[in-house]
């Protein structure tokens, strides 16, 4: 393509990204009155942080972030599937992910195998969602907000089905908790302690599943490791202990996914860009805070009598 044409193609995008004001980006003006109309999303949003900043901390204990991912794409294709034939999206986004699930779990139970049976589903259920969504004829708001959230989803009836779920999965969070943190820290240790490891695994793989078809609806099929891996991963940098690192995630999902919708309100773009926005800036403050503790001890070990040189244990 010739510069002649280019030039022109390229200057009109540049152009309205130049012109453009804050009010274009954020405006508070009706705000009462928006956020009475995404109240359930308010409520959503909230339970979800909660609940996914719980289970990131699993998720990064036994390195299935890719996971999440790929259990996500099966989600969005089994959402687009209802989408298509009229049915329920909650149910459809279920039993994608569900089923994804289960698959990883069963198959999965070995780092490699997990890995690559995820990079199977992955561009697998991707195409199948993209498939259905280019068969569906109605609304292209309902299509895009499967893939990239949308602040006005979450109906009445949904946000009890949303709920439910994740009371779901924060019941079987805390049932299995203790063996399941024991598997994730030290899965032989675990095994030989008697703890059956592959059920383990497989409820874990489930209630992952449920949690994922809820973020879908939040905040889209794309980004849903910004409320389920960054909060967890962004705890973990800050704190070591058993219970501060799942109440850190906890909270910071909290205030990724409620912040980030508040913010959408008042803005012109989807509701995830905010939330991405809001849970990567916790997790480089915590990278942060991170580096500078961790400069801090070091200049204190070399500040004491002997440098970082180990000190001679009592003659035996």
């Amino acid at each position: 393509m010739s510069q002649a044409v280019l030039a022109p193609a390229l200057a009109a995008p540049v152009a309205r990204v130049l012109s453009l004001q804050w009010s274009d980006v954020l405006s508070f003006e009706n705000y009462g009155a928006l956020l009475q109309l995404v109240a359930n999303s308010v409520i959503a949003a909230a339970v979800l942080g909660i609940v996914g900043g719980l289970i990131g901390v699993f998720v990064m204990q036994r390195d299935m972030a890719f996971a999440v991912h790929g259990v996500s794409e099966l989600s969005f294709a089994g959402a687009a599937a209802a989408l298509l034939f009229g049915g329920s999206v909650v149910a459809g986004s279920l039993a994608g992910a569900v089923a994804a699930a289960a698959i990883i779990g069963v198959l999965g139970t070995r780092a490699r195998d997990r890995n690559s049976i995820v990079g199977v589903l992955m561009p697998f259920g991707l195409g199948l969602g993209i498939l259905f969504l280019s068969l569906y004829e109605g609304r292209s708001a309902n299509r895009f907000s499967l893939l990239t959230g949308q602040i006005v989803s979450v109906s009445t009836p949904n946000l009890g089905w949303l709920i439910g779920i994740s009371l779901v999965v924060l019941v079987g969070l805390l049932i299995v908790w203790n063996p399941l943190r024991f598997d994730s820290l030290d899965a032989q240790s675990a095994a030989a302690r008697g703890v059956p490891t592959r059920t383990v695994s497989l409820v874990f793989m489930l209630l992952l599943g449920l949690i994922v078809a809820v973020a879908v609806h939040i905040i889209g099929a794309l980004l849903v490791m910004a409320l389920l891996v960054t909060p967890a991963a962004a705890a973990m940098r800050v704190s070591h202990g058993p219970l501060a690192v799942p109440l850190l995630a906890a909270l910071f999902g909290f205030v990724s996914a409620v912040g980030g919708i508040l913010l959408a309100i008042a803005g012109t773009l989807p509701v995830s860009p905010y939330i991405t926005t809001i849970s990567f800036l916790i997790y480089v403050v915590c990278r942060v805070i991170a580096a500078r503790r961790e400069r801090a001890q070091r200049l204190a070990v070399a500040r004491r009598p002997g440098g970082a040189q180990a000190t001679p244990g009592p003659a035996s």
